[in-house]
């Protein structure tokens, strides 16, 4: 039987901002775009949650529900140094480790470098070492036999928590939880599915897999299987990327288009300055969106001049996007990636560079 730990970090980015200035602590402090303007929320502290904030809102939105909160503009740099730390003890335990984004990992511990005999005990150690070796920052985990029951887990005890779903145990939690708490269910769908009578597991139990098919098409096939506690994916390791971009994942699913068009701008700027802060200019422009059911897509396009440069990013992730089923579909996660890097000193490597980067994918 295998043993998966999810990791997911609590508030990751505002944590980090509190753990650089204390003052901000018991504060509503929310990281993301300009409340005046048409950005939008990064993530927020657990007290602006508590005003219905949540990531992907619109920033104006927010300020609305929360005018005392503390808007901060993101500081990119700071958070993937805390996340390569991070990442970095996930790597003292087992090389399987899936990241979703720079605060979210997947851990395959069925047999570790450490020789931990129960994966309880390994998320324990993890989050200790987290908490002492990040300055006090604190993650969720949770604790299963796939990685569908893992994610559950890790989010049925936030902040700071441990959760467990033995085999035994699994068939009564999923029968109880709520419909909307279904990883891959989001708000259009949970709506839709409570309209007509699915309200939690057990009444998604009572259909059959073809009704199901038959009312949301292949991922019927998805919510079949998971409320029945199956999940056969495999933890990929991703390889060290050979590009520098970001991707972010909402803590709600969004399918409307000019919240992502706002998120994809607000990318574009931070992939723009990694890339300047590096003497960078690439062709090639990549989009990445992850849907509700897991499934992810990638939209590429090269253009005919390198660029570093905000604008031209965002004009060709913006236009990629818009040919996506986004709009149709709840979108878990986003990215933007910039690739096929022009070397200013072609004497050295024939013009040419694929450098490799820690942050061309975020954990």
């Amino acid at each position: 039987m295998k043993k998966i730990i999810h990791i997911d970090m609590d508030a990751f980015y505002a944590s980090v901002e509190i753990r650089e200035n204390p003052a901000l602590r018991g504060k509503p402090v929310i990281v993301g775009g300009d409340p005046h303007s048409r950005g939008v929320v990064s993530t927020c502290s657990y007290e602006a949650r508590k005003f219905g904030i949540h990531s992907g809102m619109a920033a104006s939105i927010a300020f609305r529900r929360c005018p005392d909160a503390i808007f901060l503009r993101p500081n990119f740099a700071l958070y993937k140094e805390a996340s390569r730390k991070i990442r970095s003890i996930f790597l003292d335990y087992t090389d399987l480790v899936e990241p979703l984004s720079l605060d979210e990992a997947y851990l395959d511990v069925t047999i570790n470098k450490r020789g931990i005999p129960y994966a309880t005990r390994t998320a324990r150690e993890i989050k200790k070492r987290i908490f002492q070796e990040t300055g006090g920052l604190t993650a969720s985990a949770g604790v299963s036999y796939n990685m569908f029951l893992a994610k559950i887990a890790s989010d049925m005890q936030k902040p700071d928590g441990l959760t467990v779903i033995t085999p035994e145990d699994a068939p009564g939690i999923l029968r109880k939880l709520p419909i909307g708490k279904f990883y891959g269910v989001g708000k259009v769908t949970e709506k839709f599915m409570i309209e007509h009578g699915i309200r939690n597991g057990a009444d998604l139990l009572r259909l059959s897999k073809e009704e199901l098919i038959c009312t949301f098409g292949k991922t019927g096939e998805y919510y079949y299987n998971v409320v029945r506690g199956m999940d056969d994916r495999e933890i990929t390791p991703e390889r060290e990327a050979k590009s520098l971009g970001t991707e972010s994942t909402f803590q709600q699913d969004i399918t409307d288009m000019p919240e992502l068009v706002s998120f994809l701008r607000q990318q574009a700027v931070e992939v723009a300055a990694d890339l300047q802060k590096h003497s960078l200019k690439g062709k090639t422009i990549t989009l990445k969106v992850k849907f509700f059911d897991f499934r992810t897509i990638t939209r590429s396009r090269t253009i005919a001049e390198y660029t570093n440069d905000p604008e031209q990013i965002n004009l060709v992730a913006r236009e990629l996007l818009l040919k996506t089923e986004a709009e149709k579909i709840p979108v878990r996660l986003i990215g933007v990636t910039v690739s096929n890097f022009y070397d200013p000193e072609p004497g050295e490597s024939g013009g040419m560079i694929q450098p490799e980067f820690d942050f061309g994918e975020e954990l």
